[in-house]
């Protein structure tokens, strides 16, 4: 069991996996952090200095003093929904989307062989035995 295991473990699909998967955990942190730090605030700005951050529906009642914001309106323990939130990681999840989808087009686009050479051309003597049997069969 241990040597199938090892095996497993071993082959080269199952090594590149893990790759993809550490490359693409550290890629999503850059997208993250490119539509948090980048994207987010230009967006917002063009809806009038909106941060999609703190955009919230609260499903409770909000204690008196409590700041008009997502951190301290759940740190009060009122439960919320938090759109705003799942409006950045949706387009968080676009961007990616869109960049891997250029990346396999890209892969498919240099992966596509060249086109097969034509045969080599047929030799003398086969042309002439093809006619004299086509030249039979009339």
């Amino acid at each position: 069991m241990m040597q199938e295991f090892k095996q497993f473990a071993v082959k080269g699909n199952v090594i590149d996996l893990a790759v993809g998967v550490i490359i693409g955990g550290a890629f999503g942190k850059i997208v993250g952090s490119m539509v948090d730090d980048v994207i987010m605030p230009v967006v917002g700005s063009i809806f009038g200095n909106l941060d999609f951050s703190n955009l919230y529906l609260a499903l409770g009642a909000i204690p008196e003093g409590t700041a008009p914001t997502l951190a301290a309106v759940r740190e009060a323990g009122v439960p919320v929904l938090a759109y705003g939130s799942f409006i950045s990681v949706a387009i968080n999840f676009l961007i990616l989307a869109f960049i891997i989808f250029l990346m396999i087009k890209q892969i498919n686009r240099l992966k596509k062989a060249e086109p097969p050479p034509a045969p080599p051309a047929t030799p003398e003597d086969i042309v002439l035995l093809r006619e004299i049997r086509d030249s039979l069969k009339k």
